[in-house]
């Protein structure tokens, strides 16, 4: 099968279109022939060699849909032809976090495409406990913008966040994945929503997918806007992956009582803030990370049910994997960066 494998991390020609073996299933697990795979910021770690450098090479890439190609023993869920959407969380369903169906907390957890073979490829075997049904509103390319960054918002928002209808959300960075999906999500629940970016286009955008308010952060000080547009409450609710940089202001906009959830760190993941913004704002500082098996099979009943549609940002032939990742790279993108494969 054809694959892009990644070869030496970096900026200079780290991945390579390969021919690798076909991958075999084992007991409980499936091989899916991919028909697309879509990007993520962890591949741009890996790719670029920020971390997982050690484990070149192979094959990167965490989301992907396709159909099922074969099964193996103990696998009666699925058969082959099945149209499937892939979730990216690996655990091992022994530990104790797993058993109480928290397998993000697993002591083994795990994402597929570092160091297992990931999803840039033909064909990807992966535990058969880890398929869903692809949405039938879907064509593939948007079905695999679906399962890292939509898990990661569902788990962010409704899981973690208990996001309520009516109440305002404050979402930086708008246009990545996730945050597209907070958006959506937000939306569907009869929420309020103020977007931030640092290109007016991508609010326009935002504004018409239904944000209330955009806050063009290089311009308008974001704390002091939300204030304004919240009637010098702050927001509920304000949903973190910034770091560094947007967690004092994430603090400054939430209201008393309000709760901040961060998934990462763009911007850097060293924090310094005024303890009494936490303390004497009574706030609730959630961490959160990848989706629980519970946390995906929601989010995608929430999709067939709302019929989401993903934005897809852009569509790149397999081989043209190190495009998509500069198009990353570069903020270029609004929605999900998805590679065809066939």
């Amino acid at each position: 099968m054809k694959a892009m494998v990644l070869v030496r991390p970096g900026f200079e020609q780290p991945m390579a279109l390969q021919e690798r073996p076909m991958p075999e299933p084992g007991p409980g697990e499936a091989v899916v022939r991919l028909h697309a795979a879509a990007l993520n910021h962890r591949d741009h770690f890996q790719i670029r060699g920020v971390r997982g450098a050690e484990w070149a090479p192979y094959i990167p890439g965490s989301d992907g849909a396709g159909e099922v190609a074969a099964v193996g023993a103990g696998v009666t869920a699925w058969k082959p032809g099945d149209s499937v959407v892939i979730n990216a969380a690996l655990y091992c369903g022994q530990c104790a976090y797993c058993l109480n169906g928290e397998q993000s907390l697993c002591d083994r957890f795990g994402i597929l495409g570092g160091p297992s073979d990931g999803t840039f490829a033909e064909y990807v075997r992966v535990p058969a406990r880890n398929l869903a049904a692809k949405p039938a509103h879907l064509d593939y390319a948007a079905a695999a913008a679906l399962p890292l960054a939509l898990g990661t918002a569902w788990r962010a928002m409704v899981t973690q966040a208990a996001l309520r209808p009516g109440e305002t959300v404050l979402i930086h960075g708008i246009g990545s994945g996730v945050a597209l999906y907070c958006l959506q999500i937000a939306q569907a629940m009869g929420a309020r929503v103020i977007v931030t970016s640092s290109s007016p286009a991508k609010l326009d955008r935002a504004r018409a997918m239904g944000a209330a308010a955009g806050i063009l952060y290089r311009d308008e000080p974001v704390a002091e806007r939300t204030l304004e547009l919240t009637g010098g409450q702050g927001a509920d609710l304000v949903v973190d992956s910034g770091g560094t940089q947007t967690m004092p202001i994430s603090l400054a906009a939430v209201r008393k009582g309000g709760r901040i959830v961060n998934f990462g760190g763009t911007t850097g993941n060293q924090v310094t803030f005024n303890c009494r913004d936490l303390f004497w704002k009574q706030v609730s500082l959630l961490g959160t990370t990848m989706n629980s098996q519970a946390d995906f099979d929601a989010a995608m009943r929430f999709v067939a049910n709302t019929r989401l549609v993903p934005t897809v940002s852009a569509t790149f032939p397999l081989d043209q994997a190190e495009a998509a990742l500069k198009d990353m790279e570069n903020v270029a993108q609004f929605g999900k960066l998805v590679l065809n494969i066939g």
